[in-house]
């Protein structure tokens, strides 16, 4: 066998280093990209400005493609046992392990950037934001709730927004922060449970090994207080007919994802994990139509 398709050189080397990041798969963006579209609406009571829009879009992209790089190392001496991840490029040896610390340090250093263009306050919260996601891929060895963790740092953009648009965080941002967890608890447990097999072998704790046959039961819970505490949002912002026929949409996908993990299919249970790309964008839909700026006279 030709050794450079092991190892390849050059710009051969560039699909493992956009894997790497996740570039190829692009529904972890999406499901971060989504509250923080919400938090930076509902902040600014509308559109928010252009500069702090592309801020966190960007931010956005930057550090999602830092927190797989730091799973993938993370997770390193684990990936090559688990089915779905074991052709993952550091698992294989096409990246190392210094060329994986020093991306990380890079796109971490992008973000940061980017922040020193908005506030002195949001610019502190940041330094939160960046443990949140260094810490998150080493909590599957100490706790059965590494997806708790996952929810802050998937969350943390909220406060930040708030902060950009604001200068503070109000309760509604606490709010939204608690709904965001809660939701991503119940799409990461879907996602663990395609590797719950793997994960017993190998004794890489989940919430989806935590809850056992608990697990959709688990699941129903988080996605109704995700609902519940959304729903307290639009209450004291007394937020318009289209937040409430998002809400209802979301809370549709999620019934449907219900029936995608009833028989526990691996390949399902994949596919309700996508699905939630759909429920962050709906509810993103309802705010944005229900602060849709409208001319007086």
């Amino acid at each position: 066998m030709d050794r450079s398709l092991l190892h390849p050189t050059g710009l051969a080397r560039v699909p493992d280093f956009l894997h790497l990041m996740r570039l190829d798969r692009p529904i972890g963006t999406w499901l971060l990209m989504w509250p923080t579209l919400w938090a930076l609406w509902v902040a600014a009571e509308g559109i928010p400005g252009r500069n702090v829009l592309l801020i966190f879009i960007a931010g956005v992209y930057l550090m999602r493609a830092a927190g797989c790089v730091v799973n993938d190392y993370a997770d390193r001496h684990f990936d090559g046992h688990v089915k779905r991840t074991k052709n993952r490029p550091l698992a294989t040896g096409r990246i190392s392990e210094r060329e994986a610390q020093v991306l990380f340090v890079m796109l971490v250093v992008a973000a940061f950037v980017l922040v020193l263009f908005t506030n002195l306050f949001t610019v502190m919260l940041s330094l939160v934001g960046v443990v949140l996601a260094f810490i998150y891929p080493f909590m599957k060895r100490y706790t059965h709730l590494p997806q708790v963790f996952l929810g802050a740092a998937f969350s943390w953009a909220i406060p930040m927004a708030f902060g950009a648009v604001l200068g503070h965080v109000p309760v509604e941002a606490w709010l939204l922060f608690c709904a965001n967890v809660a939701w991503t608890v119940a799409y990461d447990t879907e996602y663990a449970m395609v590797d719950r097999d793997d994960d017993l072998r190998i004794g890489i704790k989940s919430t989806a090994v935590l809850f056992g046959r608990a697990d959709r039961l688990m699941i129903g819970l988080l996605q109704g207080g995700t609902l519940a505490l959304l729903a307290w949002v639009g209450l004291r912002l007394g937020l318009g007919l289209f937040f409430w026929l998002g809400l209802a949409a979301m809370a549709a996908t999620f019934v449907h994802q219900q029936t995608l993990i009833r028989t526990r299919d691996r390949d399902r249970c994949f596919q309700a994990f996508l699905n939630n790309h759909w429920s962050g964008l709906l509810v993103f839909a309802g705010i944005a139509l229900s602060l849709w700026p409208t001319l007086n006279g």
